[in-house]
């Protein structure tokens, strides 16, 4: 009985063109622009500077800080008040003012003041802006203090470099990070959310009532559902394998044999999930309100975006309940660290857990007459 149950759910995806689009093609664009386009990475902030000083220190203060990637040069203006417009019109994220005597000062009392005013209307910006260019006039004043050091032994002022190394994304490629991540996502809306709005649609056209009065169980009607979109989750994983491997030169450092393994648990449980939502259901518009609550969610506490461990103890409490979480973390751990199945006996515990609870419930809560 099982295996006709199957087949005919296989029959019914095959022949619906929306699914099979979405099962390939929803991938491909999703993992081709996403990670390009969710990028935290902050540069291309518009500088405004008002030079009061017009001096060769000056000068070569703004070609640094120009010349760092970072920031554009909109203009230079004559005095504060014009410059201030600029950030008042939104045409402008920083605004630098050197004053009068700036290289005087540096020179004969070996300090000055500079004056950076920041537009915080957006506050990632502004904040990443106000940060690197803090950054650069740091360096700027330590390289000034070394020209006008004694050059005699006795006077040399020991000191120290800081060299620093970034473990497991050296180029520091935001696409690294996040492409792992959206291979989550992808699975979840797959073989989560799509069934259940599949199932739902059946409801609605009376299909499934007439699999009610069969005599087959509940039990092999539920894993009818779910081993069609089981399938559907690893063809999904390997088109995100092809596509990191391609266009991004993403390679796990550790087994692909691993990812496969938690995935399998994974699909399981999401595949549960999204039968308990269906179980639930109505009707397609009840549905789908239920899915953008829990997309939502999970967006926002998975760590898809920022780290769990930076959110408030309340968020991370509730991350414990979530799925992708521990999915997340299993895909980044072993594309980036290289990390073993040892190494990830919590999140497989976890994801276990998620699995029995979720098609358990599912089984439960599904009313059938027969």
């Amino acid at each position: 009985m099982l295996k006709y149950s199957i087949e005919k759910e296989f029959k019914q995806i095959f022949r619906n063109p929306f699914m099979k689009r979405m099962i390939v093609i929803f991938p491909l664009m999703i993992l081709l622009f996403l990670p390009l386009a969710s990028n935290f990475e902050i540069k291309n902030i518009n500088l405004v500077v008002v030079d009061n000083d017009h001096s060769s220190y000056s000068r070569q203060l703004i070609s640094k800080i120009t010349s760092s990637g970072y920031f554009i040069l909109r203009e230079v203006s004559l005095n504060y008040i014009s410059a201030l417009k600029a950030i008042e019109l939104d045409t402008a994220d920083v605004l630098l003012e050197i004053p009068h005597s700036f290289e005087k000062n540096l020179v004969k009392e070996k300090q000055s003041d500079i004056m950076l005013s920041i537009n915080a209307v957006n506050g990632t910006k502004g904040a990443f802006g106000s940060s690197y260019l803090s950054s650069i006039i740091r360096d700027f004043s330590s390289q000034v203090a070394i020209q006008w050091l004694p050059v005699s032994d006795s006077n040399q002022i020991p000191s120290f470099q800081i060299m620093t190394q970034f473990r497991f994304n050296p180029h520091m490629k935001y696409p690294v990070f996040m492409v792992p991540a959206l291979m989550v996502m992808l699975m979840t809306i797959i073989c989560g959310f799509l069934p259940a709005l599949n199932i739902v649609g059946e409801k609605e056209k009376g299909t499934l009532e007439q699999m009610n009065v069969t005599p087959v169980k509940k039990l092999t009607l539920i894993l009818s559902k779910l081993i069609p979109y089981w399938v559907s989750g690893f063809i999904v994983l390997t088109i995100g394998f092809l596509i990191a491997r391609i266009v991004y030169k993403l390679i796990p450092a550790g087994s692909i044999f691993t990812i496969y393994a938690f995935s399998s648990v994974f699909i399981l449980g999401i595949s549960g999930f999204g039968l308990v939502i269906s179980n639930y259901g109505k009707s397609l518009q009840q549905a789908m309100f239920m899915i953008f609550f829990f997309i939502i969610t999970f967006i926002f506490l998975s760590g898809l975006y920022t780290s769990v461990s930076s959110m408030p103890d309340w968020a991370q409490t509730i991350s414990i309940f979530v799925p992708l979480k521990y999915m997340i973390e299993v895909l980044r751990m072993v594309y980036l660290k290289g990390s073993s199945f040892g190494d990830l006996t919590t999140q497989f515990l976890a994801l276990t857990g998620f699995a029995f609870f979720f098609n358990g419930w599912a089984v439960l809560s599904y009313r059938k007459v027969s």
